[in-house]
């Protein structure tokens, strides 16, 4: 049986800190859904009504370019283990860039990993929890390192230049690219 809230509880807050994976779920009119997994110690609980997480240059940009061409997005954490859990975060999304006025604001709430290109920012319009029944138990075992590694070898700016010159998404949507990746240490 699902379960709605208008903004996270604790008990909400204490499932999503012990998750070392989640999963954002994005689309646009007449676009493909784009349903991206996620890790590394990037998401956070901003207050009860707003999460963001940090995002690393990947394969493309469509996040970014659904959110800025319709807002919708949804987050889903899975507890693999006990008790059996489902949360969704219903919420409305858009994209702060490093040359934005609200980077400076953001930015303190992590610790930036190789690659980081912007922060994604949902206002929370509902949360949803359910069963959980059907998830497998699963054991974490460790992060995989390949992205940060690949981000901290690759000198920043060609990041920059390669993502400057792909404007659009696979669907042709338009994205603002990043003007800065961040190495790392």
């Amino acid at each position: 049986m699902a379960d709605f809230f208008d903004a996270l509880e604790e008990k909400h807050v204490a499932m999503i800190s012990k998750q070392p994976v989640f999963f954002v779920a994005t689309a646009a009119a007449d676009a493909r859904i784009n349903l991206s997994p996620k890790g590394y110690d990037a998401f956070r609980v901003l207050s009860p009504t707003q999460v963001a997480y940090l995002d690393l240059g990947g394969s493309g940009n469509e996040t970014h370019a659904h959110l800025s061409a319709d807002g919708r997005i949804t987050i889903m954490f899975c507890e693999f283990n006990r008790p059996a859990l489902i949360l969704r975060i219903y919420g409305k999304g858009r994209p702060v860039l490093p040359k934005d006025d609200e980077w400076d604001g953001l930015v303190g709430h992590f610790t930036l990993l190789p690659g980081t290109r912007q922060i994604f920012v949902i206002d929370i319009e509902s949360i949803q929890t359910s069963c959980g029944w059907g998830v497998p138990f699963m054991e974490y075992k460790d992060e995989r390192h390949t992205l940060k590694k690949a981000h901290a070898q690759f000198d920043p700016d060609e990041w920059v230049a390669k993502y400057q010159a792909r404007k659009q998404s696979i669907d042709g949507l338009p994205t603002r690219p990043t003007d800065r990746f961040f190495a790392g240490d």
